[in-house]
């Protein structure tokens, strides 16, 4: 007997083995229980999350001899013969060959009449954004209002190449992608049943490779038994994969720990020796410090039988949390960056050394390499301090230093100097600049602000404006505001002054010039203003 694919002998032919969709299956469950069944559905998803799978088992639903049922018995002819492709009245169509208007007026031909075998008629329409203009209008009509025997399911990978007047009259559901924990353990549940020997890191890393596929997991499934002669351990898979061994990751964060760059260079040589993907080392480094972070932030998220548990907490505890994130996006450049490297391995090695030059022994470092004066407040705005039963925003590590409580305000030099600290962007960052400081005291803050910039209050700029100046001040801290013509200018308008002035200082410096003016009187030429950019 010829051997049979897992992708095709595993193929879910009910509703309760199919993985990974039950918000689908509970809403088809329930319509066909309820027999509320609309006339046309249309299943959109990446590639392998099980389109086509679902169509035909609705198709069963909807035509096993037992009655209309979202439990069909699987051993009626009808779903017998759907399950092997061989039901009259189930027509699947694979628009991408047969995407001309001619051939879908053949097809809806035959729609007005009654079912041969089954209780519908159904159409299973595959990768149905494929079909011209033509063909999509030439089905809107019956699609719209089709016999009471016809059913159209529709699939496809790209549902925004679809016409919004076929969308309207889809009931549409969005498959989503397999979790890689749903993944690995139904390829466990398939090798126990099939009796094949295996690990459980060799079915994760395939699992981690399909991408959310059930179909790419299951090839790759297949893939694995072969090359390992009949099992599937880690070792083997990783080989097969080209995927990097997490021991090559540690040493990578052992040797960031240490300070040894000879290490780091080390490990970048073994991974060419082994012809292992630089891109994928980075991408799997990137997965690690995720890993750690997220141990940092949230301890009780990790899973007491995680084999790298110990692994995971050591290298949290010894990397700063600032370090971890500052690491995430250099692998992540880095790994964007290989394509333009002269090498893929000369990238990864200055990726590796510039982790290296950013360890954490170096971030103390260039902290107190900022001069005092950008990490400083000034004299007039220091404050005794708070009492002790005033609450204080936590901070964690801010460069700029928060102090914990300070006296009135009414500076407005120490409010300009104060806006171009806060730790603002975006609207929240243009509201703070142009607002005059009224008063500012213990537990409230008062600014007032133009009527004709009255529209920068829009949520959440107050709110991040006010969240930025309590963590400044380290106090809880309420910003109210007033509308009313500014008597003093704000930040926005002194650095608008200051920028005219270095402006027209730089046009005059050009007119001034001698060679300037003889260029402008001997060719009658005439100074573009615009042009002309201060330097500093």
């Amino acid at each position: 007997m010829s051997y049979q694919v897992l992708a095709r002998k595993w193929r879910p032919r009910n509703f309760s083995t199919l993985v990974g969709q039950e918000h689908v299956v509970r809403a088809l469950t329930h319509a066909l229980t309820e027999q509320r069944l609309h006339h046309a559905y249309l299943f959109t998803g990446t590639r392998g999350v099980g389109k086509t799978t679902l169509a035909r088992i609705l198709a069963k639903a909807l035509n096993c001899e037992k009655g209309i049922t979202a439990t069909p018995c699987g051993v009626c002819s009808a779903c017998q013969e759907i399950d092997s492709g061989r039901f009259v009245d189930l027509l699947e169509v694979d628009a991408a060959t047969n995407t001309r208007v001619d051939e879908m007026r053949q097809l809806l031909e035959n729609a007005v009449y009654a079912p041969t075998r089954g209780r519908f008629k159904v159409y299973v329409i595959d990768e149905v954004h494929m079909l011209s203009n033509s063909a999509f209008n030439a089905m809107l009509k019956t699609l719209e209002e089709p016999p009471e025997h016809v059913k159209f399911i529709l699939a496809t990978t790209d549902p925004q190449k679809i016409p919004v007047t076929v969308l309207s009259r889809c009931l549409q559901f969005n498959l989503k992608q397999m979790p890689a924990a749903a993944i690995s353990g139904h390829l466990a549940h398939i090798l126990q049943t099939e009796a094949v020997p295996f690990d459980n890191g060799a079915l994760a890393l395939i699992a981690r490779s399909a991408a959310g596929s059930m179909r790419d997991a299951l090839s790759l499934l297949d893939q694995a038994i072969a090359h390992g002669a009949g099992e599937v351990q880690e070792q083997q898979v990783r080989g097969m994969l080209g995927t990097v061994d997490l021991d090559y990751l540690f040493s990578i964060l052992e040797a960031l720990v240490d300070g040894d760059a000879l290490a780091l260079v080390g490990v970048a040589a073994d991974l060419s020796v082994r012809s292992l993907s630089f891109g994928a080392a980075l991408q799997e480094l990137a997965a690690l410090l995720t890993r750690i972070q997220i141990v940092q932030c949230v301890p009780a998220s990790v899973d007491e039988d995680d084999p790298e548990r110990a692994e995971l907490q050591r290298f949290s505890s010894a990397l700063s949390r600032e370090f971890v994130q500052l690491a995430y996006q250099i692998v992540n450049h880095g790994r964007n960056e290989l394509s333009a490297a002269p090498d893929e391995y000369a990238g990864f090695v200055m990726t590796l050394l510039r982790l290296y030059t950013f360890r954490p022994a170096s971030v103390a470092d260039v902290v107190s390499a900022i001069p005092a004066r950008s990490r400083t407040l000034p004299t007039s705005a220091v404050r005794p301090p708070a009492k002790p039963n005033a609450v204080a925003l936590p901070v964690e590590r801010r460069e700029m230093p928060v102090p914990t409580a300070a006296k009135v305000i009414n500076g407005q030099d120490d409010w300009h100097e104060m806006v171009g600290m806060l730790q603002l962007s975006g609207l929240a960052r243009t509201l703070a600049q142009n607002c005059e400081l009224r008063q500012l005291n213990e537990a409230d803050c008062l600014l007032r602000l133009a009527p004709s910039h009255a529209h920068l209050q829009m949520k959440p700029a107050p709110d991040k404006l006010q969240q930025a100046l309590s963590e400044y001040l380290g106090r809880p801290l309420v910003v109210r505001f007033e509308l009313a013509q500014n008597e003093v200018d704000t930040p926005a308008e002194t650095a608008d002054r200051e920028r005219r002035e270095r402006q027209q200082g730089a046009v005059a410096a050009i007119e001034q010039d001698a060679f300037v003016r003889d260029v402008i009187e001997t060719f009658d030429a005439s100074l573009v203003e615009s042009s002309i950019k201060p330097i500093a």
